[in-house]
């Protein structure tokens, strides 16, 4: 595992940390202009992440979600970091356990390095595109390793059918319309970048996204995905970049290790 690597394990767990701590308390909740909630958790976990990241790659452009709400937008090159500090605020608001920490690097509009890390649950997976490995770790909020984790691979679709995953807070009928196509025998929800997770730890097969998400949404999973085999695509199977006007994402498809086969009737 590189230098960089470590580095970006160890900040997402001292973010999840700060996230922790606040989570622990009677939080209050405010909206911001998208009437998305946010809270003091995901200023904190993004303070944390700016500074480390300002020591470990000074230089490197960071595009973060609270700092571009602030206005606070630095012109990006062909290598900058994507940082969602708290994805899944209304699971975090909701008390549910499905939410994480991204961070992930861009080059020339792709992820090569990507952490989500769901400090509530203490999983943590990794992936480096470069090297083709993935990892879960079983990680703590507070910096420590119980385990050294384990390698992930995404898998072969099952010819009997596939597990399909979409957003426990975003699903919509034009999502369940897409996945009719599909021979899905099983369907899973959950928050957050662990959508890409399952995908990449081979717990599911399928998670297409139809409706708007920002890049930090999900670069940090797509490095995880691809990096354990998987890929994520346009719904034609166009490829999925990085540094596009706004940040904003249309449209994807995140898959395991081959395409899927359509219903036939």
């Amino acid at each position: 595992m590189s230098d960089l690597l470590q580095s970006l394990i160890y900040t997402s767990q001292r973010a999840g940390g700060a996230i922790m701590a606040v989570y622990a308390t009677d939080f209050a909740v405010q909206g911001k202009a998208d009437e998305s909630p946010v809270t003091a958790a995901d200023e904190a976990a993004e303070k944390i992440i700016l500074a480390d990241l300002a020591a470990i790659a000074p230089g490197v452009p960071v595009i973060a979600e609270e700092s571009v709400a602030a206005g606070k937008v630095p012109a990006i090159a062909e290598r900058f970091f994507l940082v969602d500090p708290l994805d899944g605020t209304r699971e975090f608001v909701g008390r549910r356990d499905e939410f994480t920490v991204n961070v992930a690097l861009i080059e020339n509009g792709e992820p090569v390095l990507g952490v989500v890390f769901a400090p509530a649950r203490r999983e943590l997976y990794w992936g480096d595109v470069k090297a083709g490995k993935a990892g879960h770790i079983d990680a703590d909020p507070d910096g420590t390793m119980p385990s050294l984790g384990n390698a992930i691979h995404a898998r072969h679709a099952p010819t009997g059918g596939i597990i399909a995953v979409a957003s426990r807070s975003h699903r919509t009928p034009e999502t369940d319309a897409f996945l009719a196509n599909y021979n899905v025998i099983e369907f899973r929800s959950i928050g957050s970048s662990l959508k890409f997770c399952l995908v990449a730890t081979g717990e599911a097969d399928l998670y297409p996204r139809i409706g708007p998400t920002m890049e930090w949404d999900t670069a940090a999973g797509h490095a995880v995905l691809h990096a354990a085999g998987g890929r994520v695509t346009g719904l034609a199977g166009e490829p999925f970049r990085y540094g596009k006007p706004g940040f904003r994402n249309g449209n994807f498809l995140a898959q395991g290790l081959r395409g899927h086969e359509r219903n036939r009737s």
